[in-house]
């Protein structure tokens, strides 16, 4: 395993780290209709990440596992079943990350990133990690009905109280992020280690306005759906199968199932095919060289629901790509056509 910084922070983070948004289903499921995750595979692949040198782990208060949206009534079930696995390890082996922002109750302060949310939140993150603290506590999206100063000195807050040891964002506008540096720089406290963002070989609007001002206030990018919601592994090529993200989150067709990203996949299949490598080993190689032309650390997510799909990515990090194969790769991948983002 590699292991990089975290941004410009001390901490020290593997090359990979392992997301919990996406877990193994158990094929049953529960009263509400909802399939229920395998936790006897999910502590498989978390035993197997921490085997391989993986120390880094995401999540978020809302994820469930099987889902793309929780309902309140599955919310919180993948911090409990993580929780519940990290017990049996050194707590400072692991570096744990989780989220806040999303409704969590129907009450009128049940989501968002006033005080008074952040607050209870971090509270019930840590007894659903069954956790005396997290590393990186992060803002999952916007809120325009809470001031950025009074969202960064609750989490300031946090940090005073060793509830959370570093701070991140999610899903903001550049222009936000560079807001909220700025009035943590001005109030002198803790602003943002890093930034999580959608970024993979297909998918690279966050290169136009977003990675450059993560580059300027020295944040670590946390890169989500690296291999495009599975698409960067060719399963779809061959149409949607049972259990995949594809057939359960219906946004997934609508922005990378067409013609023309198929052809896209296709034409870097054939390349992962000549260099004797998988396409997901391709696509995540290909990301591990850009960060070093784009002068940044980025962490891919990895969201696994098979021990051998753990392996595989991980051995990306033995695959060479010359600055030819690079301009190869993005000249195909130009090709595809994307729609909204479903996520």
């Amino acid at each position: 395993m590699k292991y990089v910084r975290f941004g410009e922070t001390g901490l020290t983070v593997s090359q990979f780290c392992l997301g919990a948004w996406h877990l193994p289903g158990s094929g049953v499921n529960d009263e509400f209709g909802i399939e229920k995750v395998d936790a006897e595979t999910f502590g498989r692949i978390v035993r197997k990440a921490y085997d391989l040198g993986i120390n880094f782990v995401d999540g978020a208060n809302r994820y469930h596992g099987r889902m793309s949206t929780a309902d309140l009534d599955h919310v919180g079930n993948s911090e409990k079943l993580l929780g519940a696995v990290l017990k049996d390890y050194e707590r400072e082996s692991w570096v744990v990350a989780t989220k806040v922002r999303g409704p969590m109750a129907p009450w009128p302060n049940g989501q968002g990133l006033s005080r008074k949310h952040i607050m209870w939140q971090i509270r019930e993150s840590l007894l659903r990690l069954d956790l005396d603290y997290v590393d990186l506590y992060q803002i999952h999206w916007e809120d325009n009905t809470t001031t950025n100063v009074e969202t960064l000195k609750a989490l300031n807050n946090l940090v005073d109280r060793g509830l959370v040891h570093y701070l991140g964002e999610s899903n903001h506008s550049p222009a936000n992020v560079v807001e909220f540096m700025e009035t943590a720089s001005r109030l002198q406290i803790e602003g943002f280690a890093s930034m999580q963002e959608p970024y993979n070989l297909l998918e690279r609007r966050v290169e136009g306005e977003t990675l450059p001002v993560a580059k300027k206030y020295g944040m670590a990018v946390m890169a989500y759906v690296p291999l495009a919601q599975g698409v960067l592994s060719g399963k779809y090529l061959s149409g949607v199968e049972a259990g995949s993200r594809a057939s359960y989150i219906s946004q997934v067709a609508g922005q990378y199932l067409n013609q023309e990203t198929a052809a896209a996949v296709g034409g870097l299949l054939e390349i992962a095919n000549e260099k004797g490598i998988t396409l997901p080993q391709l696509a995540l190689a290909w990301m591990l060289n850009k960060q070093v032309d784009l002068g940044l650390t980025i962490v891919p997510i990895l969201g696994i629901t098979k021990v051998a799909h753990l392996e595989d990515n991980v051995g990306s990090l033995d695959v060479r790509l010359t600055g030819d194969d690079m301009q190869r790769l993005e000249e195909i991948a130009a090709g595809a056509k994307l729609g909204p983002q479903s996520y």
